[in-house]
């Protein structure tokens, strides 16, 4: 799974998040863009509790006015930026699931997952805040949780690719187990130091099956 920088077009289509408006004029674009740049550095510098849209309008020199025509709040511009994330690492996923043909293939492919989504993690340190404000907040907890089963969804065709004849209600709580342990063990990964971390991450691997029984 290779990481990418956050990109403004980093999926077929441009995630909304929970903003009121995508732009696609380019002063407006600009604009958009601009809004969305400095809240990913006042997150990165004070975390998302404690930037204001005042700082926002201050920080990018954008009016007030042009902020509420693309988002009403600030809850609206993490989303926003947690769904582009979001999309980076559905990219991602689909790419490195694309590729297994058979059960012993599905293992690799999880390694790489995993070792992708650290990676991503740490190159872009912002999303842990962002992550935690995900949580934090109920309408933001629902776009995590459209996350989680999209890429349960992409397992889940994996799952069906390799073994056909299994039971699909059993491959699709396999998957959707098997993605909420891959974001949780990387999730309190970043919680740890580099070294430990790293530990941390390869255990986890080591525990993931060859063949899971579910595919035998």
């Amino acid at each position: 799974m290779a990481t990418k920088k956050m990109k403004p077009a980093s999926a077929e289509v441009e995630p909304a998040g929970l903003a009121r408006l995508v732009p696609t004029q380019k002063r407006s674009r600009e604009r958009y863009e601009k809004i969305l740049e400095c809240a990913a550095e006042m997150i990165a510098e004070r975390g998302s509790e404690a930037f204001r849209m005042s700082d926002i309008v201050e920080r990018s020199g954008v009016p007030f006015g042009s902020l509420y025509q693309y988002f009403p709040d600030k809850t609206a511009i993490i989303g926003t930026l947690a769904e582009r994330y979001n999309a980076v690492g559905r990219a991602c996923v689909r790419q490195e699931l694309a590729g297994v043909t058979d059960a012993a293939g599905l293992r690799p492919a999880l390694w790489r997952i995993v070792d992708g989504y650290y990676r991503m993690f740490m190159n872009e340190p912002v999303m842990r805040d962002i992550w935690q404000a995900t949580q934090a907040d109920r309408a933001l907890q629902k776009l995590d949780e459209d996350d989680s089963e999209f890429l349960a969804g992409l397992l889940l065709e994996t799952f069906k690719r390799v073994a056909p004849r299994r039971d699909v209600a059993t491959l699709a709580a396999t998957a959707r187990l098997t993605m909420t342990l891959i974001a949780a063990a990387v999730r309190h990964a970043i919680t740890l130091k580099p070294k430990e971390a790293e530990r941390m991450i390869a255990l986890f691997k080591r525990m993931l099956p060859d063949n899971p029984a579910v595919l035998a």
